[in-house]
């Protein structure tokens, strides 16, 4: 009987652990980005939604693939702001109207507690490793597709 309990308190105790170290996995879509001149890119963003997955957006991340991004999803306009505590990784961040629009781009320093706030209220942010929306040629007046 001693053994059955070993092995039942063993397993328990591996489940908990493994709980405990689980990574909560993002919803991911595949958004298209249309600039001014008509030509699209695809981007593979992870949706945040919620205040916690908001709160933790990318911090602690040492690698974000190319091509890759994370949308925070916000439920009315508002002015938005972000900062890179506990980031390491460069981003570039995109502030987005309820339709879409992207308006305001701006470059974040890893670790910074500076915050970098939208000049007008907007419903959507979208970072990504700095140096991508440059290299793709997107900039205010793009358009997101919207999940």
């Amino acid at each position: 009987m001693k053994k059955y309990l070993y092995r039942f308190y063993t397993l328990c105790l591996l489940m908990i652990f493994c709980a405990s170290c689980r990574v909560d996995a993002l919803e991911k879509k595949d958004l298209t980005i249309t600039r001014p001149d008509g030509t699209e890119v695809i981007i593979r963003a992870e949706l945040a939604r919620t205040q916690k997955e908001q709160m933790k957006g990318y911090m602690e991340r040492t690698r974000i693939p190319e091509g890759t991004g994370m949308l925070f999803i916000f439920e009315r306009d508002q002015i938005l702001s972000f900062w890179m505590k506990n980031t390491p990784t460069a981003l570039s961040i995109a502030y987005i109207d309820s339709r879409g629009t992207i308006r305001e781009i701006y470059d974040m320093t890893p670790f910074s507690l500076a915050s970098v706030t939208s000049n007008m209220s907007l419903r959507y942010a979208l970072e990504v490793p700095q140096g991508w929306f440059q290299k793709n040629n997107i900039a205010a007046g793009a358009v997101i597709s919207l999940p």
